[in-house]
């Protein structure tokens, strides 16, 4: 990595981190599902821009909408059935705008999947961002994810840059090393061990050990998941709207698999 690139990364945090620190700690549950919401738009029209071709621009769109409405729908439903509309309504619409415009039939059933998983991988999950937040605590969890998440990928740059020998993935993501997946896993424990010293004192060791090494994991199978997708489309970056980090999606793939397990975790598993 370029230093060139290294001081615009730099830069971004010093204008990113406040507006975030600030969004998570002190902004009210609607201005914080209000963000949520645009920036789930902005990474679904990042994923359709590599997905889909050029051709498919109107389903793109209605797909855009068709997700963002999904996780409005996942936040806010108050049943069962609701949560069931929520996901179930997207798909059918979408369906049914490619049964109606159906192009090419040899590339139809590629492009509609495609349209059905980017619903299916962002929303769905980014939606738990959300929920988390409206749980007791809700903020120290949103941050607490947000912390290991920062711990564990930037130890896991330093122990790679400085010790990776051994690939991780080449196939999918040929910079990572096993040295520096190790390194991100100690992170992330111990990024969970300082913000539970300094914010969140009601989390027991257990907690710290089991919730600093998930994430840790997690994080890191979101990174390869969206690096993998990017390789079958044939693109570096997702987007160009953060300097020195790609698009938004490129910022969100670490979150988007750490948040659903933080939040069943903080449900099902923490009283």
């Amino acid at each position: 990595m370029g230093r060139d690139v290294i001081k615009q990364r730099i830069l971004t945090a010093l204008v990113a981190l406040p507006i975030l620190i600030l969004c998570v700690f002190y902004a009210s549950l609607g201005l914080f599902a209000g963000v949520l919401f645009v920036l789930c738009a902005l990474a679904l029209q990042e994923f359709y821009r590599m997905a889909l071709p050029g051709s498919r621009r109107l389903e793109a769109s209605l797909s855009i909408v068709a997700g963002v409405a999904c996780c409005v729908g996942l936040v806010y439903a108050q049943s069962p059935p609701a949560v069931l509309v929520s996901l179930v309504l997207p798909f059918i619409l979408v369906a049914v705008v490619y049964l109606v415009r159906v192009q090419v039939m040899q590339t139809v059933s590629r492009d509609l999947s495609m349209s059905l998983l980017g619903i299916l991988y962002i929303p769905v999950l980014l939606s738990h961002a959300v929920l988390l937040r409206m749980l007791p605590d809700g903020r120290h969890w949103v941050f607490l994810v947000l912390f290991i998440v920062m711990a564990s990928d930037t130890l896991a740059y330093f122990v790679g840059m400085k010790c990776g020998r051994h690939r991780l993935y080449e196939a999918v993501s040929p910079k990572k090393s096993i040295e520096g997946s190790v390194g991100g896993l100690v992170g992330g424990v111990l990024g969970a061990t300082i913000f539970k010293a300094l914010f969140f004192h009601d989390l027991s060791g257990l907690d710290v050990i089991l919730l600093g090494t998930a994430v840790g994991v997690f994080s890191q199978v979101g990174d390869l998941v969206e690096s993998l997708m990017k390789r079958s489309f044939g693109v570096k970056d997702s987007g160009v709207l953060i300097p020195g980090h790609g698009g938004v999606l490129d910022r969100l793939d670490s979150l988007l698999f750490a948040f659903p397990l933080t939040y069943y975790y903080a449900v099902w598993g923490w009283a």
